[in-house]
Protein backbone atom coordinates (compact mmCIF):
# COMPACT_ATOMS: atom_id res chain seq x y z
CA UNK A 1 0.00 0.00 0.00
CA UNK A 2 1.24 3.62 -0.70
CA UNK A 3 1.25 5.97 1.91
CA UNK A 4 -1.43 8.53 0.43
CA UNK A 5 -4.36 10.63 1.26
CA UNK A 6 -7.31 11.85 -0.43
CA UNK A 7 -8.77 15.49 0.93
CA UNK A 8 -11.85 16.24 0.17
CA UNK A 9 -13.04 20.02 0.44
CA UNK A 10 -14.27 22.77 -0.73
CA UNK A 11 -12.25 25.27 0.47
CA UNK A 12 -8.90 25.42 -0.96
CA UNK A 13 -7.81 27.14 2.33
CA UNK A 14 -8.73 23.94 3.96
CA UNK A 15 -7.04 21.89 1.63
CA UNK A 16 -3.75 23.39 2.10
CA UNK A 17 -3.95 23.98 6.06
CA UNK A 18 -4.16 20.34 5.97
CA UNK A 19 -1.77 19.36 4.11
CA UNK A 20 0.55 21.46 5.82
CA UNK A 21 -0.30 19.97 9.18
CA UNK A 22 1.01 16.96 7.38
CA UNK A 23 3.89 17.65 5.54
CA UNK A 24 4.93 19.33 9.02
CA UNK A 25 4.61 15.94 10.44
CA UNK A 26 6.30 13.50 7.83
CA UNK A 27 2.47 12.01 7.91
CA UNK A 28 2.00 11.24 3.47
CA UNK A 29 4.26 11.17 0.95
CA UNK A 30 1.75 11.59 -1.33
CA UNK A 31 -1.49 13.89 -1.28
CA UNK A 32 -4.60 13.83 -3.72
CA UNK A 33 -6.60 17.17 -3.32
CA UNK A 34 -10.34 17.18 -4.27
CA UNK A 35 -12.52 19.99 -4.37
CA UNK A 36 -16.11 17.74 -3.98
CA UNK A 37 -17.58 14.87 -3.21
CA UNK A 38 -17.53 13.56 -7.12
CA UNK A 39 -14.03 14.81 -7.83
CA UNK A 40 -12.84 12.89 -4.63
CA UNK A 41 -14.66 9.84 -5.94
CA UNK A 42 -13.28 9.27 -9.11
CA UNK A 43 -9.71 10.54 -7.68
CA UNK A 44 -10.84 7.45 -5.39
CA UNK A 45 -11.81 5.24 -8.34
CA UNK A 46 -8.60 5.85 -10.00
CA UNK A 47 -6.25 5.25 -6.96
CA UNK A 48 -8.17 2.73 -4.26
CA UNK A 49 -4.65 0.80 -4.15
CA UNK A 50 -3.19 4.23 -2.99
CA UNK A 51 -5.41 5.76 -0.79
CA UNK A 52 -5.00 4.91 3.08
CA UNK A 53 -6.68 7.77 4.55
CA UNK A 54 -9.72 10.36 3.72
CA UNK A 55 -10.48 13.54 5.16
CA UNK A 56 -13.87 14.53 3.52
CA UNK A 57 -15.44 17.98 4.41
CA UNK A 58 -19.46 17.60 5.29
CA UNK A 59 -21.29 20.65 3.59
CA UNK A 60 -19.93 20.72 0.07
CA UNK A 61 -22.11 22.53 -2.67
CA UNK A 62 -21.67 20.43 -5.71
CA UNK A 63 -21.48 17.05 -4.15
CA UNK A 64 -21.20 16.93 -0.18
CA UNK A 65 -19.67 14.52 2.05
CA UNK A 66 -22.85 11.85 2.62
CA UNK A 67 -23.19 11.97 -0.80
CA UNK A 68 -19.53 10.59 -1.31
CA UNK A 69 -19.83 8.21 2.22
CA UNK A 70 -23.07 6.87 -0.40
CA UNK A 71 -21.19 6.47 -3.17
CA UNK A 72 -17.93 4.84 -1.05
CA UNK A 73 -20.22 2.53 0.91
CA UNK A 74 -21.66 1.27 -2.37
CA UNK A 75 -18.34 -0.30 -3.50
CA UNK A 76 -16.90 -3.51 -1.47
CA UNK A 77 -13.32 -2.70 -2.46
CA UNK A 78 -13.37 0.86 -0.34
CA UNK A 79 -14.21 -0.85 2.72
CA UNK A 80 -11.02 -0.76 4.20
CA UNK A 81 -10.37 3.07 3.90
CA UNK A 82 -10.89 4.89 6.89
CA UNK A 83 -12.69 8.21 6.29
CA UNK A 84 -12.69 10.99 8.67
CA UNK A 85 -15.41 13.74 8.55
CA UNK A 86 -14.89 17.31 8.82
CA UNK A 87 -17.34 19.31 10.01
CA UNK A 88 -18.20 22.99 10.49
CA UNK A 89 -21.67 22.43 12.87
CA UNK A 90 -20.99 20.80 15.99
CA UNK A 91 -24.19 19.51 16.69
CA UNK A 92 -24.79 15.66 17.56
CA UNK A 93 -27.49 15.26 14.34
CA UNK A 94 -24.42 15.26 11.69
CA UNK A 95 -21.55 13.31 13.85
CA UNK A 96 -24.23 10.94 14.17
CA UNK A 97 -25.18 10.22 10.48
CA UNK A 98 -21.57 11.05 9.35
CA UNK A 99 -20.64 7.73 11.70
CA UNK A 100 -23.79 5.95 10.27
CA UNK A 101 -22.99 6.83 6.79
CA UNK A 102 -19.56 4.77 6.92
CA UNK A 103 -16.72 7.25 8.24
CA UNK A 104 -14.79 5.85 11.31
CA UNK A 105 -14.85 9.58 12.64
CA UNK A 106 -14.92 13.18 12.97
CA UNK A 107 -13.41 16.19 13.44
CA UNK A 108 -15.14 20.15 14.14
CA UNK A 109 -13.59 23.04 12.45
CA UNK A 110 -11.69 24.93 13.48
CA UNK A 111 -9.81 22.04 14.66
CA UNK A 112 -6.88 21.73 16.57
CA UNK A 113 -3.33 21.11 14.74
CA UNK A 114 -1.95 18.21 17.50
CA UNK A 115 -6.26 16.61 17.20
CA UNK A 116 -5.80 16.60 13.80
CA UNK A 117 -2.65 14.43 14.22
CA UNK A 118 -3.58 12.44 16.57
CA UNK A 119 -6.96 11.28 15.24
CA UNK A 120 -5.11 10.63 11.46
CA UNK A 121 -2.56 8.84 13.51
CA UNK A 122 -4.80 6.21 15.10
CA UNK A 123 -6.51 5.54 11.79
CA UNK A 124 -3.44 5.19 10.10
CA UNK A 125 -2.39 2.83 12.71
CA UNK A 126 -5.47 0.42 12.65
CA UNK A 127 -5.67 0.84 8.66
CA UNK A 128 -1.89 -0.72 8.81
CA UNK A 129 -3.13 -3.49 11.24
CA UNK A 130 -6.20 -4.34 9.72
CA UNK A 131 -3.90 -5.02 5.88
CA UNK A 132 -1.36 -7.04 7.57
CA UNK A 133 -4.18 -9.21 9.12
CA UNK A 134 -5.76 -9.24 5.72
CA UNK A 135 -2.47 -10.08 4.38
CA UNK A 136 -1.66 -12.86 6.65
CA UNK A 137 -5.50 -14.30 6.81
CA UNK A 138 -4.79 -14.77 3.14
CA UNK A 139 -2.00 -16.08 2.92
CA UNK A 140 -2.96 -19.36 5.84
CA UNK A 141 -6.07 -19.67 3.36
CA UNK A 142 -3.23 -20.02 0.86
CA UNK A 143 -1.71 -22.67 2.43
CA UNK A 144 -4.74 -24.79 3.49
CA UNK A 145 -5.57 -25.01 -0.56
CA UNK A 146 -1.97 -25.18 -1.72
CA UNK A 147 0.16 -28.62 -1.54
CA UNK A 148 3.43 -28.05 0.42
CA UNK A 149 5.96 -28.93 -2.61
CA UNK A 150 3.89 -28.50 -6.04
CA UNK A 151 2.18 -25.42 -5.16
CA UNK A 152 -0.68 -26.94 -6.62
CA UNK A 153 -4.29 -27.02 -5.09
CA UNK A 154 -4.30 -30.00 -2.37
CA UNK A 155 -6.93 -32.62 -2.03
CA UNK A 156 -8.85 -30.69 -0.36
CA UNK A 157 -9.35 -27.63 -2.35
CA UNK A 158 -9.27 -30.09 -5.62
CA UNK A 159 -12.60 -31.74 -4.69
CA UNK A 160 -14.36 -28.75 -3.29
CA UNK A 161 -13.21 -27.60 -7.04
CA UNK A 162 -14.95 -30.71 -8.57
CA UNK A 163 -18.28 -30.47 -6.60
CA UNK A 164 -18.74 -27.37 -7.32
CA UNK A 165 -17.92 -28.29 -11.65
CA UNK A 166 -19.70 -31.37 -11.02
CA UNK A 167 -22.71 -28.62 -10.37
CA UNK A 168 -22.42 -26.60 -12.83
CA UNK A 169 -22.04 -29.17 -15.35
CA UNK A 170 -25.63 -29.82 -14.62
CA UNK A 171 -26.92 -26.96 -14.08
CA UNK A 172 -25.88 -25.93 -17.95
CA UNK A 173 -25.75 -29.24 -19.36
CA UNK A 174 -21.79 -28.94 -20.30
CA UNK A 175 -19.70 -32.37 -20.00
CA UNK A 176 -17.03 -32.19 -17.41
CA UNK A 177 -13.80 -34.34 -18.17
CA UNK A 178 -11.61 -35.84 -14.89
CA UNK A 179 -8.29 -37.16 -15.69
CA UNK A 180 -6.49 -38.59 -13.13
CA UNK A 181 -2.52 -38.59 -13.49
CA UNK A 182 -0.23 -41.07 -12.13
CA UNK A 183 4.17 -40.92 -12.43
CA UNK A 184 5.54 -43.73 -14.00
CA UNK A 185 7.84 -46.12 -12.16
CA UNK A 186 7.90 -43.18 -9.43
CA UNK A 187 9.56 -45.70 -6.67
CA UNK A 188 12.92 -46.53 -9.03
CA UNK A 189 12.91 -42.65 -9.06
CA UNK A 190 13.08 -42.59 -5.06
CA UNK A 191 15.08 -45.66 -5.21
CA UNK A 192 17.83 -44.94 -7.47
CA UNK A 193 18.27 -41.29 -7.06
CA UNK A 194 16.89 -39.95 -3.71
CA UNK A 195 13.66 -38.27 -2.47
CA UNK A 196 15.13 -35.21 -3.18
CA UNK A 197 15.16 -36.30 -7.22
CA UNK A 198 11.34 -37.42 -6.34
CA UNK A 199 10.38 -34.22 -5.13
CA UNK A 200 12.10 -32.44 -8.01
CA UNK A 201 10.20 -34.97 -10.11
CA UNK A 202 6.50 -34.12 -8.80
CA UNK A 203 7.58 -30.38 -9.27
CA UNK A 204 8.23 -30.94 -12.84
CA UNK A 205 5.31 -32.65 -13.66
CA UNK A 206 3.13 -30.33 -11.37
CA UNK A 207 4.48 -27.01 -12.90
CA UNK A 208 3.86 -28.67 -16.67
CA UNK A 209 0.49 -29.11 -15.66
CA UNK A 210 -0.49 -25.57 -14.37
CA UNK A 211 1.63 -23.86 -17.17
CA UNK A 212 -0.14 -26.05 -19.89
CA UNK A 213 -3.80 -26.10 -18.57
CA UNK A 214 -6.64 -23.41 -19.87
CA UNK A 215 -7.32 -20.73 -17.60
CA UNK A 216 -11.04 -22.26 -16.19
CA UNK A 217 -8.78 -25.96 -16.06
CA UNK A 218 -7.77 -27.17 -12.55
CA UNK A 219 -5.03 -29.10 -11.91
CA UNK A 220 -4.18 -30.76 -8.36
CA UNK A 221 -1.99 -32.81 -6.42
CA UNK A 222 -4.19 -36.17 -5.77
CA UNK A 223 -1.88 -37.30 -3.42
CA UNK A 224 1.60 -39.31 -3.36
CA UNK A 225 2.58 -39.41 -7.45
CA UNK A 226 -0.82 -38.96 -8.03
CA UNK A 227 -2.17 -35.75 -9.87
CA UNK A 228 -5.89 -35.03 -10.86
CA UNK A 229 -7.14 -32.30 -13.82
CA UNK A 230 -10.69 -30.81 -13.87
CA UNK A 231 -11.52 -29.96 -17.68
CA UNK A 232 -14.72 -28.25 -17.79
CA UNK A 233 -16.82 -28.02 -20.80
CA UNK A 234 -14.69 -30.59 -22.20
CA UNK A 235 -15.43 -34.07 -23.73
CA UNK A 236 -13.55 -37.17 -23.58
CA UNK A 237 -12.16 -36.68 -27.32
CA UNK A 238 -10.68 -32.92 -26.29
CA UNK A 239 -9.87 -34.07 -22.95
CA UNK A 240 -7.23 -36.74 -24.70
CA UNK A 241 -5.75 -33.66 -26.76
CA UNK A 242 -5.10 -31.57 -23.58
CA UNK A 243 -3.92 -34.83 -21.39
CA UNK A 244 -1.43 -35.80 -24.35
CA UNK A 245 -0.12 -32.76 -24.57
CA UNK A 246 1.05 -32.52 -20.74
CA UNK A 247 1.91 -36.08 -21.22
CA UNK A 248 4.26 -35.31 -23.98
CA UNK A 249 6.32 -32.12 -22.08
CA UNK A 250 6.47 -34.30 -19.10
CA UNK A 251 8.51 -36.41 -21.29
CA UNK A 252 10.38 -33.84 -22.35
CA UNK A 253 11.23 -32.32 -19.63
CA UNK A 254 14.26 -33.20 -17.58
CA UNK A 255 14.08 -33.84 -14.16
CA UNK A 256 17.52 -32.75 -11.63
CA UNK A 257 19.25 -35.24 -9.65
CA UNK A 258 22.81 -35.63 -7.97
CA UNK A 259 23.70 -38.18 -10.71
CA UNK A 260 22.76 -35.62 -13.59
CA UNK A 261 19.06 -35.01 -15.64
CA UNK A 262 16.99 -38.23 -15.85
CA UNK A 263 13.79 -38.24 -17.69
CA UNK A 264 10.30 -38.98 -16.62
CA UNK A 265 6.90 -40.13 -17.85
CA UNK A 266 3.17 -40.23 -16.78
CA UNK A 267 0.37 -41.90 -17.38
CA UNK A 268 -3.44 -40.97 -17.28
CA UNK A 269 -6.75 -41.84 -17.06
CA UNK A 270 -10.14 -39.79 -18.36
CA UNK A 271 -13.66 -40.21 -17.49
CA UNK A 272 -16.13 -37.81 -18.50
CA UNK A 273 -19.26 -36.79 -17.37
CA UNK A 274 -22.27 -35.71 -19.62
CA UNK A 275 -24.91 -34.74 -17.62
CA UNK A 276 -28.54 -35.94 -18.88
CA UNK A 277 -32.19 -34.39 -18.21
CA UNK A 278 -32.49 -37.57 -16.01
CA UNK A 279 -30.42 -36.86 -12.86
CA UNK A 280 -31.17 -40.19 -11.47
CA UNK A 281 -28.96 -40.99 -14.09
CA UNK A 282 -25.66 -39.39 -13.32
CA UNK A 283 -22.96 -40.91 -12.04
CA UNK A 284 -21.67 -39.65 -8.69
CA UNK A 285 -18.28 -37.57 -8.17
CA UNK A 286 -17.10 -41.05 -6.94
CA UNK A 287 -18.21 -43.10 -9.52
CA UNK A 288 -16.26 -40.48 -11.97
CA UNK A 289 -13.20 -40.99 -9.86
CA UNK A 290 -13.33 -44.22 -9.78
CA UNK A 291 -13.76 -44.79 -13.87
CA UNK A 292 -10.90 -42.65 -14.67
CA UNK A 293 -8.99 -44.74 -11.70
CA UNK A 294 -9.78 -47.67 -14.31
CA UNK A 295 -8.25 -46.14 -17.25
CA UNK A 296 -5.46 -45.38 -15.59
CA UNK A 297 -4.54 -48.90 -14.72
CA UNK A 298 -5.05 -49.88 -18.27
CA UNK A 299 -2.81 -46.83 -19.59
CA UNK A 300 -0.16 -48.84 -17.00
CA UNK A 301 -1.52 -51.89 -18.11
CA UNK A 302 -0.57 -51.55 -21.60
CA UNK A 303 2.73 -49.66 -21.46
CA UNK A 304 2.40 -46.57 -19.84
CA UNK A 305 3.30 -43.42 -20.32
CA UNK A 306 0.09 -42.93 -22.18
CA UNK A 307 -3.83 -41.29 -21.86
CA UNK A 308 -6.55 -44.02 -22.43
CA UNK A 309 -10.40 -42.99 -21.89
CA UNK A 310 -12.76 -44.97 -20.16
CA UNK A 311 -15.12 -46.54 -22.92
CA UNK A 312 -18.11 -45.32 -21.46
CA UNK A 313 -16.96 -41.49 -21.71
CA UNK A 314 -17.46 -42.01 -25.56
CA UNK A 315 -20.57 -41.94 -25.72
CA UNK A 316 -22.36 -39.10 -24.42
Amino acid sequence: MGDCVLIIDDSEMIRKKVREVFEAENMFSEYLMASDGMEGFKFLVTNKDRVDLILCDVVMPKFDGFKFLTLKTSKPDFAEIPVIMLTGQDDVETKVKSLTSGAQDYLTKPFHDQELIARVAIHKKLKKLQDEMREKNARLEEMNRTDALTKLPNRRFFMESFSREYERAKRYGEPLSYVMCDLDKFKSVNDNYGHIAGDNALVVAAKVLKDTLRTNDLPGRYGGEEFGMLLPETDAEGAQIVADRCREIIAQTPVETDQGNISITISMGISTFYPTRDESEHPTISKIIDLADGALYQAKEDGRNRVVIEAGSLKP
